[in-house]
């Protein structure tokens, strides 16, 4: 299923260090949790952190560390610190790998 989706996906793309994963975060939740689509561009999350001093960043890296079954220190949020738009960087899997463990949760 996976394969099928690669090329119509907008929310996981290739990068010369891994993927980079689109999402739209929702700070301040009672728990992280995968929300679904964002339209066809962005994977929508909720945190349990609030939005300050990076917490939210730093809950977004480890959430979806979580999710991907690997270790925080290679999920990176690399675009939008300060923004609901996010992209993080998955080091070490490729598009379809971050594809095929994320599709399930959605």
């Amino acid at each position: 299923m996976a394969s099928a989706n690669l090329a119509t996906n907008g929310y996981v793309r290739p990068s010369k260090d891994g993927a980079l994963v689109r999402l739209r975060v929702s700070p301040g939740a009672k728990t992280s949790a995968v929300k679904g689509l964002y339209g066809e561009d962005a994977v929508k999350i909720s945190v349990a952190a609030p939005p300050v001093d990076g917490k939210a960043n730093a809950e977004v890296e480890r959430f979806v560390a979580r999710l991907l079954g690997m270790a925080a220190s290679d999920v990176a949020v690399v675009h939008g610190a300060s923004s609901r738009d996010k992209s993080v960087l998955v080091r070490g899997y490729g598009e379809a790998q971050v594809l095929g463990l994320l599709e399930p949760l959605l």
